[in-house]
Formats: C-alpha cells, structure tokens, sequence
C-alpha cells in the first residue's frame, strides 16, 4: 500500500541539504490523492504518471527563501485522500489479509448478497460465524454488480450498527472520510455513550462530523458539547445559525437557553423523542424522577441504569419490583440492580433465621430477597451454595432465567469448584457458564488420531514448517502401523489442507482414493467457477450458522474446509480449524 509524506518545512540549515531532500520527497508528494489499495486489475499508463510527476516537481524557489534558518526539518504524517477518479472503496480490513481482493465481489450480483443476509439475520450466530461474517463484509472491496459504491457503504453501516460493533464502527469511521450512512455511524456512537452516562466520551466523537455531515441530531449534541466544556459562546453561535436554517424545535432551544444562563427556569417537561433530549431532561430537572415502563426505549433504559435512576422507592411494592424484574429479564435493565433492590427489601430477625422454612409462605416477590439475603449472610460455602442453588428454582418457576444465570454462574466460580464438598460439586460444575476458553478448553495434542495430532501445531500455534513436515512423516508412519485405523473426514479435512499449504504426504497415502466418498455440493462449487469466493465465504457462514465448528459433523467441516482450499481462503480455513479439529482437555 502507497503512503504519502505531506511534509512540513519548519526550517534548514543548508540550502543545499533542503533542496536534495525536497528533489527526493518530490514524487511521493505529487499523489496527493491516493487510494488505499491501488487495483492491479486496473490498467493506468505509467507514461501519463512520469510526465505528471515531472510537472509537480518544480521547485518553488520562493517559497525557499522565506524558511527559517534556525530550524530543523519535520515530516508529520497526515490521512491519506482517495483519488477520486477511481472508485470508492469502503471498509476496515486489507482484503489480502483474509486472502481477498479488491475484486472481490465482483462477479456477484448484490440482490444474492442481500438475500443471504436476510437468511444470516435470522439466525443467531456463533462466534466463529461473527468471526467469518466481520471478515468478508469489512474488507475494503469494490461494490457488487447493481449496487453503487454509496449503498455497498450503507449496507455495511446497517450490519454495524445492526450488531453494535461500537469499536468497528469507531474503525470505520477513523478509516474512511466520506461515505452514505456516515451520519447514523456517529449518531450510533453519540448515543452509546450518552446511554453509559459517559458524555465526555461521548464529546469527543463529535471529530467525525465535519461540514459535510449534516444531521441536525448531531449538529445539537455539538451545541451541548460545547456548553458540556464551558465554550458558551461558540454553542451560541452555532445555536443562532441552527434556529436560523429552522433546524431546532422549542423544547431543545429551552433547555439550551437555560444551560447558557439566558433563562433562568425551564420546563419540567420529560420529552422522549430521542435520547439527547431524554439525557437533557434529567439534567435540567430538579428532583428527577421517571417511571419506565416496557415501552420505555431500549436506550433510555441503559441511561437509566448508568445514571442509577432506576430505584424503588418502596421495598415492598410487589408490582413495581416485577415490572423491574420482567425488564431485567428482557435486558431493559441493570441485572445487578433487582439484586441492590433485594437487599433493600426488610425482613425480621426471625424471618432471616428461618428462612429454610419462611420463604415457602411467602409469594415470589418476597420469597426471592429473603433466600438472597439469607445467602449473603450464610459463612460456609456449602450454605452459599445451597441457597444460590434455592433461588435458582425461584426464578426458574418464574421463567426469569435471564436475570439469574449468568449471576449463579459467577457466584460459584467466586467460590471455588475446589471448595465444595462432593455434595454439591457436581451441581455446582453444571451451572458455569464457561468463557471460550474454558469451553473449548486448551489443546491436548493425541498423536494416535491425524486430526489431533501434533501436525496442526501449524494450524493453532503457528508451528515452524520444518517442525512440521517431521510431525507428518513420524505420525503417518505410527498410524500406518494400525491396520485398523480409518481416516475419518475430519482426517481428511487436514490432509486436504496439508496438501494446499505445500507438504509432503507419504508416498502410500492415497488421499484422492479416500476423499471419493465424500461429496462436495455442486452448487457450492458452481460458485467457485464463477469466481464468487467472497459470497462462497456468506454462504459456508450461513451453513456454519449458530454452531461453533466443532460441533458440526466431521463430513460437513470436510466439505467447508475443501471449499475453503479450493479458494485460497485459508485464513478462514484456519478458523474454522482451530474450533473443529483439536482435541481439548
């Protein structure tokens, strides 16, 4: 990828010195413009490059002169402009990086894209198919046949946005100047932020809104940002040319006016039309208070939570707490906070003494604080245990799972498998609800199975190629040892791969021979005849789907991954590999 060195003349010490570097910077400087990528396919003639750089060369001796002598010569590195007599391409990932091309969705036509995103929203992916899913769409690539450059942009703001990738989005948005969609990507971003009460945070995404963004949402939390760090005169300014292109409404010019000190009352008014305007009514009000319900927005809910607004003025409300408990399940609101809430709720001595027996009498919203408390205050683990085990069935008949799973999980993991008894051990290692890592576990290698051998080192550890090939010719010769070993397609899987990445199988091994039983589908490999590798890719993500790959069944890794050598995709491949071969502990 080319880079260009604007370069900042502060000043020199020799003329002469400062005339061979600017001889030697001079052609770099010349492609002010230059796309990230530069297409391969397209053909450009290197004698119109020549006689332009000639002109851009000249020397302007004038401005020379007036350089300080004193000073010593800086290059500052600054973002790259696109050539805009080429096409746009949009995105965060080099496509060689997951073995794609800038053409890489050149031969599909975008109604087939789209249709198999339909199919991929419907499904809850795996991790791996998110994986594999953010690879093909975020690579920088030239748009599909029948739809232009600024729709094939939107389409991957949608499925940003869609997903909250708040990091990749931020990426995105670093990575690319102009772009349809630019707008609801800083948006996304302004509200994720203002929804974690983080407003500073928030303020500081204002840097991707330039003047040719123009959303009147954003040109508003621009105004408040400037008040948020005292620069009232500016937000006023910036107000004044708002209400002059009639863009701001009577509530935003309220409250506004009254965080600029121009009025010093204002409506006690609680607008929910956006989330700014929510966030400006908590902080203008006295004495905010705001009872949300389940039509309440998903983002104000988050606000709330962040803010700690959500509160239960009343222990005993048994109505209220199960509005709560019901949004907590929905993930409306703050898990942590119905637990804060079921501290709150009073209970004699006696009541916390008997709880065993007392919390039968009582109905679901007060049964459940008591055996929480009860567990708070238990000192042995087995009685931590026994009383986290007990609420687990509370919230069960209540079908409030959602709330409790993941917090039963931690509970335990706090406490130590090792540190209880063999009564509750087993029941206790069901409920974890285990991070990857724990739920793949690491790697333990079985020379006596190919596929799980030590020879996809080179897959998982990335394992010296030398290493390797000696890996091969040890374990084959152990294998062939066993008359009655059979080459499962997993086996296969990793011979075909073997084979792709340029390694030497022993000369009795008839892989061709193995692999007949085996069908790959024509239609899938139709597609590879038509040099769609990249919607190949979609569909292998649709096949995947809400499965982890080792979960699927051997034939089908077989196929995937043969398709997946078939287009060189083996950076996909490898992912893929690493969830379906090895053998975990």
């Amino acid at each position: 990828m080319k880079s260009t060195l604007p370069m900042k003349l502060k000043s020199f010490n020799y003329l002469y010195s400062l005339l061979i570097i600017i001889f030697f910077f001079s052609p770099l400087k010349s492609e002010e413009k230059i796309k990230i990528w530069n297409n391969k396919e397209k053909k450009q003639s290197s004698e119109t490059k020549k006689n332009d750089n000639k002109d851009e060369q000249k020397l302007d001796l004038d401005s020379i002169k007036e350089i300080d002598l004193k000073q010593s010569i800086t290059i500052e590195d600054k973002p790259l402009d696109k050539d805009t007599n080429e096409a746009n391409v949009f995105g965060i990932y080099d496509p060689a990086d997951n073995n794609f091309n800038l053409n890489m969705w050149s031969s599909t036509k975008a109604e087939d894209i789209n249709a198999s995103l339909k199919r991929i929203k419907k499904i809850k992916l795996s991790k791996t198919s998110n994986e594999i899913l953010e690879r093909i769409l975020l690579s920088f690539s030239y748009a599909p046949n029948g739809i232009s450059e600024d729709e094939f942009a939107f389409l991957k703001i949608n499925w940003l946005v869609e997903n909250k990738k708040t990091d990749l989005i931020e990426s995105f948005l670093t990575q690319n100047k102009e772009f349809k969609g630019k707008s609801k990507a800083v948006q996304f971003l302004v509200d994720e932020n203002i929804a974690k009460a983080n407003i500073k945070e928030g303020c500081e995404k204002i840097k991707f809104i330039d003047s040719k963004v123009k959303d009147s949402y954003l040109e508003k939390f621009k105004i408040y940002c400037l008040v948020f760090n005292d620069k009232k005169p500016e937000a006023q300014l910036l107000l004044d040319l708002l209400r002059e292109q009639k863009q701001s409404d009577k509530f935003y010019d309220d409250k506004i006016n009254f965080l600029l000190g121009v009025t010093d009352k204002t409506t006690n008014k609680i607008s929910e039309k956006s989330l700014l305007n929510f966030y400006l009514s908590s902080i203008t009000t006295k004495e905010f208070k705001f009872k949300p319900n389940k039509n309440t927005k998903v983002e104000i809910w988050k606000y709330l939570n962040a803010s700690n607004l959500i509160k239960l003025d009343d222990a005993s409300d048994k109505e209220r707490l199960k509005e709560l408990e019901i949004a907590a399940h929905q993930g409306q609101v703050d898990k942590d906070t119905i637990f804060t809430i079921y501290q709150q709720v009073p209970f004699t001595l006696n009541e916390l003494i008997n709880a065993k027996n007392t919390y039968q009498t009582l109905d679901a919203s007060k049964a459940k604080p008591l055996i929480y408390q009860k567990y708070l205050l238990s000192e042995e683990n087995d009685s931590k245990i026994e009383y986290l085990l007990l609420l687990e069935e509370l919230f069960k008949k209540e079908n409030l799972l959602n709330i409790y799973s993941k917090f039963l999980s931690d509970k335990i993991k706090e406490i130590g498998i090792e540190n209880i008894s063999k009564k509750y051990e087993e029941a206790a290692q069901n409920r974890i609800i285990s991070d990857d890592e724990f739920l793949l576990g690491k790697i333990k290698y079985n020379d006596k199975i190919l596929h799980q051998s030590k020879i996809i080192k080179y897959y998982t550890e990335e394992e010296n190629k030398k290493k390797v090939q000696k890996d091969i010719n040890k374990i084959f010769k152990k294998i062939s040892k066993n008359r009655k070993y059979f080459y499962s397609a997993k086996d296969l899987a990793l011979v075909d791969a073997l084979i792709k990445d340029g390694f030497k199988l022993p000369s009795n091994f008839d892989y061709k021979e193995l692999s007949k039983k085996y069908d790959i589908p024509k239609n899938l490999l139709k597609l590879i005849d038509n040099n769609q590798n990249a919607f190949l890719a979609l569909k292998i993500v649709e096949i995947i789907g809400e499965d982890e790959p080792y979960q699927l069944d051997p034939e089908t890794i077989y196929f995937i991954t043969n398709l997946l050598n078939k287009m060189n995709l083996k950076q996909i491949r490898n992912i893929v590999f690493n969830s379906a071969l090895p053998l975990r502990a």
